[in-house]
């Protein structure tokens, strides 16, 4: 069986969707971002975006309280830098606690079986 891929692409990026997302709030909660500098970023850790795929990520991310906006003009040329929210540092702290037991599951040590020891 052949595997299509544009079809395991399209899936990885449903996959690291959400990751996605954190890493953009995370940057954010840092200090104002915008798209072709946050679009870099994901580039340095592999992530391949484009406008088309990351502003409408920002704008959901805004529309949900994660982010807001403003237009930042330099002479001639404006740019939409976005920040966390209260509610995006809230969101993002919280996340944190969720990808740190995902983190310790993925990565926890093995047993003499090999297999990793189920948590219940």
């Amino acid at each position: 069986m052949a595997i299509n891929d544009d079809n395991t692409e399209q899936e990885d990026r449903q996959l690291y969707a959400g990751l996605i997302r954190l890493h953009v709030l995370h940057h954010a909660a840092e200090g104002p971002i915008f798209g072709l500098g946050i679009i870099e970023e994901l580039g340095r850790h592999g992530y391949r975006l484009s406008g088309g795929s990351l502003y409408p990520m920002l704008h959901a991310m805004e529309r949900k309280g994660y982010l807001g906006s403003m237009e930042e003009r330099q002479g001639r040329w404006s740019r939409r830098v976005y920040r966390a929210t209260p509610l995006g540092k809230k969101v993002l702290s919280e996340a944190k606690e969720k990808v740190r037991e995902l983190f310790a599951e993925l990565f926890e040590k093995k047993t003499r079986s090999g297999r990793s020891k189920a948590r219940r």
